[in-house]
């Protein structure tokens, strides 16, 4: 298993994401601009249909923040594991 770390700082996770040619992305089914919403990191070249949407950082940071969440991501070069969890 890959070492993690875990974050909620806004620049380590958009650079974390981009160095590893991911975007940020909503689950297509719960887009629509209400509660719900479910947030994640999409990486074009690991998935095929996965329906999701990619969104702009600023709306991503914005439901990422709202929903109190911190980014555990590996700190392997080129490891692209990632998970949204609870800041508690």
């Amino acid at each position: 298993m890959a070492d993690t770390r875990k974050t909620t700082d806004h620049r380590t996770i958009k650079s974390w994401t981009e160095d590893r040619n991911g975007a940020p992305a909503m689950v297509e089914d719960t887009a629509g601009g209400g509660k719900g919403e479910i947030i994640r990191i999409h990486f074009e070249n690991k998935s095929e249909n996965t329906g999701l949407k990619e969104i702009s950082w600023e709306e991503w940071f914005k439901q990422f923040d709202d929903s109190k969440l911190a980014l555990l991501h590996s700190t392997e070069a080129g490891n692209t594991f990632n998970k949204l969890v609870s800041r508690d």
